[in-house]
């Protein structure tokens, strides 16, 4: 891959370092372009040693092809990533101005175009700059958000660029699946995948039914991430409103019983399994064949509930299981239950999300633990989509591991 890092003013500049060396590690070419404001905070040959490339900072280079180096490097990149993206450039791409060679690049370039924001958190809180994000966005450009923590200034709160990591993990899927387009394919290319979501109903009487708050958002951004890089998705779903992505094969139920029934017929073909669904736990024991009427002077109902199956740990534990990935939706300690559930059910890979407080189910953004036996890996809060994405990435690392 060729990508073009670019470096504006910030402290959070050192991480960028990291960047490259983990990019030219796994065999990338990497093309650093600082603004002048970067380079009061870091040296060129740092970034010139680590690349092998000499570092690019001006508009008009006489050196390059017709002096037009904008062009020039617009053509080659694969893929366009900018860390650290500080609040003065954010305001300036949005604007769409072009007074120095990042800025212009960005006008230039045609493929995918990642900002990871940092700045002190009072800063990223302004109206403005959420305005400028939000209208970025809508440009198509991938928004890569900061982090809460301590920050250089001193303050905490949310503001720190994203891990060099983190960024790796969302920027190689989008990578992949630009280069699917091309001549050259992406991982998932043609392979089997399985994949769960949203809620289950079990039904109570004929009118009435338990169910979740699942509202199979994440389990089909996952489908449709898949779907992006080629893979030969089947999504089994439960009840939801979701259209189905493109490229994805379909296949509606309602129960837990009737998605385990799928999920059995389905499995072996595939060399993944993703157990995005919020299958319930239990369902009644019998449910009634006519509408249970409300009785007067009766203030309870009585319900027998039995355990339904529980669908990822018995595909865990089949000798010819594919690669298992399970989700654990917690309201509390998150990563201590994740990982029990994970052991318990002998999973490869577990993905644990906060849920509750307008967090997880219902809601357009979510953010994930991924954890193995032995890693544990941070997505922060993005749009569904873009968490799916970089969970790809994470589930091919351990797939190749």
């Amino acid at each position: 891959m060729k990508i073009l890092l670019g470096v504006t003013g910030g402290i959070a500049a050192y991480k960028s370092l990291q960047l490259v060396r983990l990019w030219v590690q796994a065999g990338h070419q990497v093309q650093v372009v600082m603004t002048q404001g970067a380079k009061a905070f870091i040296q060129p040959l740092s970034f010139q040693a680590l690349s092998g490339r000499a570092v690019r900072d001006a508009l008009f280079d006489v050196s390059q092809e017709a002096g037009m180096g904008h062009i020039e490097l617009a053509r080659w990149a694969d893929v366009l990533v900018v860390a650290p993206a500080t609040a003065n450039c954010l305001a300036k791409f949005r604007l769409g101005l072009a007074e120095d060679l990042l800025s212009t690049l960005l006008l230039a370039f045609e493929g995918p175009i990642f900002l990871a924001p940092a700045m002190n958190r009072v800063m990223w809180q302004q109206p403005a700059t959420q305005e400028n994000i939000e209208i970025l966005r809508q440009r198509g450009f991938q928004i890569i958000p900061p982090e809460s923590g301590e920050q250089a200034c001193g303050e905490v709160g949310e503001g720190r660029m994203a891990e060099p990591e983190t960024i790796v993990a969302q920027v190689m899927p989008e990578m992949s699946t630009h280069l699917i387009k091309g001549t050259k394919k992406s991982f998932w290319s043609q392979l089997p995948v399985l994949v769960t979501a949203g809620p289950t109903y079990e039904p109570i009487d004929p009118v009435r039914f338990m169910g979740n708050r699942s509202s199979g958002k994440m389990g089909f951004a996952i489908a449709q991430a898949l779907a992006e890089q080629g893979a030969d998705v089947i999504l089994v779903s439960g009840p939801t409103a979701l259209a189905t992505p493109a490229g994805v094969k379909r296949i509606q139920v309602k129960t837990a019983k009737e998605m385990f029934a799928v999920v059995q017929d389905f499995y072996a073909d595939a060399e993944v399994f993703i157990s995005a669904a919020a299958v319930a736990d239990y369902r009644v024991a019998e449910p009634s064949k006519q509408k249970i009427k409300k009785q007067q002077n009766v203030d309870t109902l009585t319900l027998k509930l039995v355990k339904n199956p529980d669908i990822v740990a018995w595909v865990a534990q089949q000798a010819d299981k594919p690669f298992t990935v399970g989700f654990a939706a917690e309201t509390e300690q998150l990563l201590t239950y994740a990982r029990q559930k994970m052991k318990q059910k002998k999973l490869d890979m577990i993905c644990a999300n906060q849920v509750g407080d307008q967090q997880g189910f219902e809601q357009d953004e979510n953010a994930l633990w991924v954890l193995t036996e032995k890693e544990v890996y941070e997505i922060p809060q993005a749009d569904k989509l873009q968490v799916a994405r970089a969970l790809l990435n994470y589930i091919q690392q351990g797939m190749q591991a």
